[in-house]
């Protein structure tokens, strides 16, 4: 496709060898040609303080630069205590700040959680969904990815083993396509 839509993905887990991280790479290799997903890195970010806002760190400016382009945005989610990593809560505070400058309002996203266990990260799945609806974002509803067994899903070169979840995340990430097709916002790449 000649220009494909800007994706940002954001990983919630900072670990290099993560499962969300291996995660979010096996998304972009499974994109269709009409996205071009992009991780944002979201673990130099200091913590967002409204104290800052009228100079604020080169990091929040940087990434908020970065977002505010893009056509869509996909949450990619470990769970920690049933809710989302404090590095991605953050990530999501600096770009909704200050207050009517958010660069979220209005970008369709998707959530994809993802856990060693078996219910695949529902928790924070849903406690982001919550935040996302605060933020005017279109959330995907369908198809739903909660993804479990990650300590089993990956081969030795962290690529999706199981052929069906490959065909599964194929499919999501169709479908992503049109959702960002049918609302990504005026003006953005």
């Amino acid at each position: 496709m000649a220009n494909p839509k800007d994706v940002v993905v954001l990983v919630g887990s900072l670990r290099k060898e993560s499962f969300t991280r291996k995660m979010a790479n096996a998304l972009r290799e499974l994109a269709p040609p009409s996205l071009k997903l992009e991780i944002v890195e979201i673990g130099q970010l200091p913590l967002y303080n409204q104290d800052e806002d009228g100079t604020p760190p080169a990091s929040w400016t940087a990434f908020r630069d970065r977002v505010r382009p893009a056509s869509g945005v996909i949450f990619a989610t470990p769970e920690y205590n049933r809710s989302v990593p404090a590095a991605l809560k953050n990530a999501i505070d600096v770009g909704s700040r200050p207050y009517g400058k958010s660069v979220w309002s209005g970008k369709p996203a998707a959530v994809v959680s993802v856990s060693p266990g078996a219910i695949g990260a529902f928790g924070a799945n849903h406690h982001l969904r919550q935040s996302l609806v605060f933020l005017n974002m279109p959330a995907m509803q369908q198809p739903e990815a909660y993804i479990g067994g990650a300590d089993k899903m990956f081969d030795a070169d962290g690529k999706i083993a199981n052929p069906a979840t490959r065909d599964f995340l194929t499919k999501f990430m169709a479908a992503f396509s049109e959702w960002v097709d049918r609302h990504a916002p005026a003006g953005t790449a």
